[in-house]
């Protein structure tokens, strides 16, 4: 009878001394604190960066003449060959200088060249008779068969006539075949043809159209760009990046691309160049990849993002990076939960991303890490375990560039 009369003042005070226990335990084993326990996953660093599609060089071509236009053959997007026409001028002024030159040529071979050529036979034979008469004068004067005037008379003619033998013969030399005056008319009547060959403008190297400016009946004076073209060759991904994650870069790493335009195409490329300089106002570094396979649809300009593989390791510790403190390069301090108590120990990192990292040494399988920096170390404290964070984004999990993640 007793007891079921206290009965209801034993429970209460049982409950409340139960709590009281409960919080001196607590108060003695310490505050609740999140953490993580170490594991070992298959691990695989990129660098998430977005660029765009390039290619070697940009042609721009340009008439070096003045000319209407009387055929265009090739249109935005078109490929090329070198040689291939791309345009086509009609010059008046190529026309007109060719019909000059070939005139010239003709009244050489026709008229100038055999006049020049009766000119230095009459000179000749002039200057020859001009001796003679000279000589024959000469010695009839030292006999006195002749005036000493008559005599030097002769000798005069004589000098004239050579005179005119040198200039006939010089006049020779330019019009002769292969003289100064054919080579300059042939120089002439080969600087039109090429002002001719000049209205048909060719692609100088294989590529692809990529822009034009000009139209069948436009007139075009010489330096106007008319056509944009991308050269042949090896099409790359120009891609800025932050200059922090330069010591994981390394030429010849593999990377997935996808363009914005169709984002489940993937596509591989290759680390192929490395800027030799920062780009101090932005603090970014370019890189170049190579696409050894580019798809049909990859086109000029287009926006890309790039998972450039920078590192790979197998069955890896890892551990969250909130639980790192006094990070420093490669080497770290964690809080250990070990004996209900928070110790500090030191740790060698590896690979390293935005939410986990690689542990080289200092911590093994199992070992339960905390994530509390008011948690001083020696402190008793109790843990809640969280499970490690995953991140396995896609290409396109990062619209903007210089990102490291890393994949489990």
């Amino acid at each position: 009878m007793l007891m079921r009369r206290h009965l209801p003042w034993l429970l209460p005070l049982a409950a409340l001394l139960i709590w009281l226990g409960v919080q001196v335990w607590q108060w003695h084993a310490g505050p609740l604190v999140p953490g993580y326990r170490i594991e070992r996953r298959n691990l695989t660093q990129d660098v998430v960066a977005t660029g765009r599609v390039v290619t070697p060089s940009r042609i721009s071509i340009a008439s070096e003449i003045t000319g209407l236009v009387i055929g265009r053959y090739v249109h935005e997007g078109d490929r090329v060959q070198a040689g291939q026409a791309l345009l086509e001028l009609r010059s008046d002024a190529s026309a007109a200088g060719i019909a000059q030159a070939e005139a010239g040529l003709a009244q050489l071979q026709q008229q100038t060249r055999p006049q020049a050529a009766a000119n230095l036979q009459a000179a000749r034979a002039s200057a020859d008779m001009a001796e003679r008469d000279a000589t024959r004068l000469r010695a009839l004067q030292t006999r006195n068969l002749v005036s000493r005037q008559s005599a030097e008379q002769a000798e005069a003619n004589a000098r004239v006539a050579q005179a005119q033998l040198r200039a006939a013969a010089a006049a020779w030399q330019a019009v002769r075949p292969g003289g100064s005056v054919e080579r300059q008319l042939q120089a002439n009547l080969a600087l039109a043809r090429a002002q001719d060959v000049r209205s048909v403008l060719r692609a100088g190297r294989a590529g692809q159209i990529l822009t034009r400016s000009v139209e069948v009946g436009d007139t075009v004076v010489p330096g106007q760009v008319l056509f944009t073209e991308a050269r042949a060759g090896a099409t790359e991904i120009l891609v800025p990046v932050d200059e922090t994650n330069l010591d994981l870069l390394r030429l010849g790493q593999p990377a997935r691309c996808a363009t914005d335009a169709y984002p489940d195409r993937v596509f591989t490329a290759t680390l192929s160049f490395i800027a030799p300089s920062v780009d101090a106002a932005r603090g970014t570094v370019d890189l170049r990849l190579t696409v050894p396979r580019p798809p049909q649809w990859l086109r000029q300009d287009m926006t890309t993002s790039v998972d450039i593989r920078t590192g790979a390791a197998e069955a890896a510790l890892v551990i969250p990076n909130d639980a790192l403190r006094a990070r420093q390069g490669t080497r770290a301090q964690v809080l250990l939960w070990r004996d209900g108590r928070a110790r500090t120990v030191s740790v060698q990192l590896g690979l390293r991303g935005p939410f986990l990292s690689q542990v080289r040494s200092g911590l093994r399988v199992g070992d339960v890490v905390l994530d509390d920096n008011a948690i001083a170390p020696g402190a008793r404290v109790r843990v809640r375990l969280r499970p490690l964070p995953l991140q396995a984004p896609g290409l396109h999990a990062q619209s903007t560039s210089n990102t490291v993640a890393m994949h489990p």
